[in-house]
């Protein structure tokens, strides 16, 4: 997403992005302007709120038509009744909406300012000092702690302790959703300073790259002059790139470090990956909007055909307009205050849901969306998609916590339930004997001896090749130097830049064999007795995408012998090992579990041999030319005839409950597609364990393209896929939506599910828009890291997940929810009846004003097309507020199944999905039944009350409200207490208005109160009651028993 600056910006000096020098220490050398450090996910200000309310509400059709209508009452050829009938409904419309803005800004607000209030530590020349966020400035230099996340953008200059002396391990979960410890190395030339403070006397700068959204990379260099009072050290040059820097929203592992500030506010890399939050609107909302301009056409139909009849006589065009204010209540003004204060409710039911404690609805407009997600896009940590679109990222569906499953040796195996064994093996291979082995025949012996050695073998193997740093930390009772020199265990922690391998050591510590410690150069393990054995580190081959392998070259200081470990995918390592028969087998079998699989191998070499190979390595990499390939060849020489020792198998633990979920979701018609920043391995075997690829699903992995010639071929494979998921890298995304946009989400929507791996946070928006924009239907972002906030708020409803990359997410998405578990009832319970509840309240409106407007019509036909209305005054809005307003709001109660029983069965939610609450067909019976209605009540009254002629105000009106009433009671589907409390308070209220208030009504209307209480009033209005509503529910009698629906079926 493009950075959006003020119109002032480029006034201020932030309107173009420079590469800039930075003093450290020294913020107010800056050679520019710079952004002030603080976070806004506002979307108005002090000055823009009131405008930008009214704008958002008035640029609709429904709310612009109330406005104009109010103000011709101001012009006396139009004026029909007093001015408060028309402006009251619609300053409590604008009231309310004014109010719930407000409420969330506030809210907003608050939210932001306790981010931009954290306090850092500053250096300066008066020592450290206390610094808000919102006060951080480039140049400065700040002092980064575990666990506050960076606030702003910086270069390592000094860690004061760290894992490896003179560096640090960070996570950048909030930018591109990997969990994995980074290694960031400082400043080297800062590195001889006796202390930090010292930073601040030598005269240096670091100058670097302009503000962009590339989170992998970063130019820069930095400059050491002299010191400020000695001749000090001559000038320093020295490059910095990625592996210098400190982004803002990463975390360090332990230790504490100095960075000096580059970037702040809007020009930080997280700022500018992240889209601007947009002013979301319901597709129910414009479905609304398009029935209200519906109305409105008919209005101006009817008001025409008046005039038409009236054969344009006189002033026509300004009977146009009278007309057009007389049937006015055609197009209800109280839809809106209704709709919005049923999102208010289903709100406040989703928060005091104990079922799913902890969610929080941020943006109360939109509720009713989430009844008809179609998309699903989710964060691996997340979940997946619906028939209309819901998209998630892995780390939403995971808990980002590896666990060691299962040790294969090839004849024999090791699940979680025989991890014993495996520890009595590597216990005998460090003793002298085995406590049992007298028990044992001299062939079961050697039998067991073989074994015994493999396992031993394999656990080495795998305690060894690895680049996790043990880190010992104080706990309160022994401190770090302490726990350093013993190896305590209870302060041991271990770090390494990837989670697999950490969950290895710590499998190796379980079975016996710990790494207790380790530097550049050596390795440290201690056995089961208590041994500890060094290892010299001779060479690091680290993990590539490329290679995807790693090895280590080791030197055993007890036995001198030299051993070249490497570990793998098996689709690289079954041509470096020695032939087997059982690999590919087993490795399949793995990976249909959902393991990630690693192969593991060992090399043993001599002195000459390595010295040879060291010789060979020493110079490839002196190469100036083709140094890269040089070095590959050298390394593969030794990559051939590998003995192969064994398979891991790691999990990737899912949260409680994914799987149930993501079944609903899938039988609910909801597709989830998974967008993750993990590489392709891990997001193919979470896909496999979260069950979003069933077991009975092809999975095509769409090979890396680079070319138009290449995505064309590849498409051209895909095409002849059928009912197979696809797993596409963001590389390989980024060329076909280039080149073939519309092919590739047309095949990619045909799709079971979709995974795409190593996403950047634009693509996964750019994703998502597409979705929109291919099919219509409606997306769900589900998310848990910064790097999700971009999808979550381009998506239909953005649903943030609280979990351990922060809570970024959950703040700027609509819905926020504490585990993935809880976004199945929040859409097949919540959603289900909020979009339920809202088409049925918005038809019932729809139809108590068009029965008020069809009586209008029959009564001005009856005396001669007249302008004149009805009901004035206090019974026009009475009508839709004090007599009716409780039934017909009391619907948003109203539910057609239980909660169990929506979640028991999803297939109720696909049913929504085509939108048949609200549609034309809909639409068009309560059309119908409020013609007939209107007509029966009016042709009624003037029937049976044609000697009392003066009386029809009272007849219709009073028919009307019981009318309304019963009619409330027809559509109710399951009754709640309060439902019969708002029938009855209606009815008191109507009946006491007519005690109470016969003066006051008596003096705007022809209503006789002392003729309603006659006893043929009453039976007459009966009457005309019954024949309005009673034909309507014989209807539904026969409907249900001939014709149920679904949801009818389930709760008989």
């Amino acid at each position: 997403a493009a950075l959006k600056c003020c119109p002032w910006s480029r006034c201020c000096g932030m309107g173009d992005f420079r590469p800039r020098t930075v003093w450290l220490g020294h913020p107010e050398k800056r050679e520019q302007r710079y952004p002030r450090n603080v976070i806004n996910n506002q979307k108005y200000n002090f000055f823009t709120f009131l405008p930008g309310v009214l704008f958002n509400q008035f640029k609709y059709f429904f709310n612009l038509y109330f406005l104009l209508l109010a103000c011709s009452q101001f012009v006396n050829e139009l004026r029909l009744g007093a001015l408060y009938t028309y402006w009251v409904p619609l300053g409590f419309v604008l009231i309310i909406t004014i109010a719930r803005e407000a409420v969330e800004e506030i809210r907003c607000y608050c939210r932001d300012k306790e981010v931009n209030s954290q306090i850092y530590s500053k250096l300066s020349t008066r020592g450290t000092v206390k610094v808000k966020s919102s006060g951080i400035q480039v140049g400065d230099l700040i002092i980064v702690e575990k666990p506050p996340r960076g606030v702003c953008y910086s270069i390592l200059n000094h860690p004061f302790s760290s894992l490896i002396p003179g560096s640090c391990f960070l996570r950048t979960d909030q930018l591109d959703g990997e969990t994995d410890w980074k290694l960031r190395l400082p400043v080297a030339c800062t590195q001889r300073l006796p202390t930090a403070a010292d930073l601040l006397q030598i005269r240096s700068y670091v100058y670097a790259e302009e503000p962009n959204i590339d989170i992998h990379n970063f130019i820069g260099t930095f400059t050491r002059g002299n010191a400020t009072h000695s001749d000090g050290d001559p000038p320093v040059n020295e490059s910095l790139s990625i592996e210098n820097t400190l982004w803002a929203s990463t975390v360090i592992a332990s230790g504490t470090v100095v960075g000096v500030v580059i970037y702040t506010g809007k020009e930080l890399r997280s700022v500018m990956n992240t889209s601007n939050p947009r002013h979301k609107v319901g597709l129910f909302d414009l479905e609304v909007n398009c029935l209200t301009k519906i109305l409105f056409g008919a209005l101006v139909v009817v008001s025409l055909v008046m005039v038409a009849l009236q054969h344009f006589a006189g002033r026509w065009y300004l009977q146009i307009f009278r007309f057009l204010l007389l049937f006015s209540n055609i197009v209800p003004i109280s839809l809106r205050v209704n709709l919005d204060m049923g999102k208010m409710v289903f709100s406040w039911m989703i928060r005091r849901d104990s079922k799913i404690p902890g969610t929080v609805v941020r943006a109360s407009t939109i509720p009713e969306q989430l009844g008809r997600i179609s998309y699903l896009l989710t964060d691996k940590t997340d979940t997946n998609n619906i028939h209309c679109a819901c998209v998630f990222d892995a780390g939403t569906l995971t808990q980002n916590e590896m666990v060691f499953r299962r040790l294969h040796l090839g004849t024999v195996a090791y699940g979680m339930d025989s991890m014993d064994e495996v520890q009595s093996h590597v216990f005998s291979a460090y003793t002298q004997k085995s406590g049992h082995s007298y028990l044992l025949s001299p062939a079961a012996t050697k039998v067991r001896k073989t074994i015994s050695s493999r396992v031993h073998e394999a656990v080495k193997a795998i305690a060894l090749v690895h680049c996790v740093t043990p880190v010992y930390e104080a706990n309160g009772v022994t401190d770090q130097a302490e726990a350093e020199q013993h190896y305590e265990d209870t302060c041991r922690v271990y770090q390494a830049a990837s989670p697999d391998e950490v969950s290895l050591v710590q499998w190796t510590e379980s079975v016996g064999l710990t790494l207790v410690g380790r530097d550049h150069n050596s390795m440290q393990l201690r056995t089961p007795s208590g041994q500890i054995l060094n290892f010299t580190i001779l060479q690091i081959f680290p993990f590539t995408y490329e290679s995807k392998r790693m090895g280590i070259i080791v030197r055993d200081e007890s036995t001198g012998e030299i051993s070249f470990y490497m570990k793998g995918a098996d689709v690289v390592m079954a041509g470096i090992v020695q032939y087997n028969d059982w690999l590919e087998e087993e490795c399949g079998n793995m990976a249909r579990e959902g393991l990630r699989v690693l192969v593991v191998s060992k090399k043993s070499l001599t002195e000459e041999q390595y010295q040879d190979f060291e010789a060979r390595y020493i110079q490839a990499k002196l190469s100036v030319h083709d140094r890269s390939l040089k070095v590959a060849t050298v390394i593969e020489s030794l990559e051939m005839e590998m003995e192969l020792l064994c398979l891991t198998g790691v999990e990737d633990q899912l949260q409680a409950d994914v799987r149930p979920t993501l079944e609903i979701l899938r039988n609910a018609g909801i597709k989830v597609w998974m967008l993750t920043g993990d590489k392709l391995e891990t997001a193919t075997c979470t896909a496999k364990n979260a069950h979003l690829v069933t077991r009975n699903q092809d999975i095509h992995i769409f090979r890396s393209v680079t070319t138009r010639g290449e995505a064309h071929l590849e498409l051209n494979a895909f095409r002849r896929k059928h009912d197979c998921a696809l797993v596409i890298s963001g590389d390989s995304l980024e060329v076909c939506l280039k080149f073939y946009e519309y092919e590739f989400m047309e095949l990619a929507c045909q799709c079971p599910a979709v995974v795409c791996c190593r996403c950047a946070p634009t693509q996964k928006a750019q994703i998502v828009r597409l979705l929109q924009e291919r099919t219509g239907k409606l997306t769900c972002a589900v998310g848990d890291g910064g790097n999700d906030v971009s999808m979550i708020q381009e998506a239909d409803c953005g649903v943030g997940v609280e979990g351990k990359e922060g809570k970024q997410a959950s703040l700027a998405a609509d819905f926020s929810v504490t585990q993935f578990k809880h976004l199945g009832r929040l859409l097949m319970v919540h959603g289900r009846n909020s979009y339920k509840r809202s088409a049925g309240l918005s038809q019932f409106v729809i139809h108590r004003s068009l029965c008020i407007s069809t009586m209008q019509a029959v009564f001005s036909s009856v005396f001669y097309f007249a302008s004149v209305p009805l009901y004035q005054g206090f019974l026009i809005i009475g009508y839709s507020t004090i007599y009716t307003m409780f039934p017909v709001f009391s619907l948003v109660l109203d539910k057609d199944v239980k909660s169990e029983v929506a979640m028991l069965y999803p297939e109720l939610y696909k049913d929504l999905l085509k939108g048949r609450p609200l549609s034309f067909k809909t639409f068009l019976i309560w059309v119908l039944i409020s013609i007939y209605q209107g007509n029966i009540i009016m042709y009624g009254a003037l029937l049976l009350f044609e000697s009392e002629f003066v009386h029809i105000v009272a007849i219709s009106f009073t028919s009307l409200i019981l009318t309304e009433l019963l009619m409330v009671a027809l559509t109710i589907q399951t009754w709640h207490w309060l439902m019969i409390v708002a029938e009855l308070l209606s009815l008191a209220c109507y009946i006491a208005s007519l005690v109470f208030l016969h003066e006051f009504i008596g003096a705007w209307v022809s209503f006789d109160v002392y003729f309603i209480a006659t006893l043929s009033f009453l039976w007459k209005v009966t009457v005309i009651t019954l024949v309005s509503c009673l034909p309507l529910y014989i209807l539904k009698y026969l409907r249900r028993r001939f014709s149920p629906p679904n949801y009818s079926k389930l709760t008989s």
